[in-house]
């Protein structure tokens, strides 16, 4: 409140309305849509993890031969 004071009253009207439209509502919607990004970037991220596991699993179950020969050509 005393930083309020000091300031002249032109800009006090200016200055108050902005940051109590961005304490209240901004930072909600914000948080919402930051929210949505980081559960979107962590289900691709273990969609990813996951064909990499199971790429890792068949290519270690696949014999010598086989990784030598991947076409099996005859």
């Amino acid at each position: 409140m005393p930083r309020r004071a000091a300031m002249d009253p032109v800009s006090r009207l200016r200055y108050t309305p902005a940051m109590e439209r961005k304490g209240k509502q901004g930072g909600q919607d914000r948080n919402a849509d930051r929210d949505a990004r980081l559960k979107a970037a962590l289900k691709s991220n273990l969609a990813r993890r996951k064909a990499q596991a199971r790429a890792r699993a068949e290519e270690a179950q696949q014999t010598p031969q086989q990784k030598d020969n991947p076409g099996n050509e005859d």
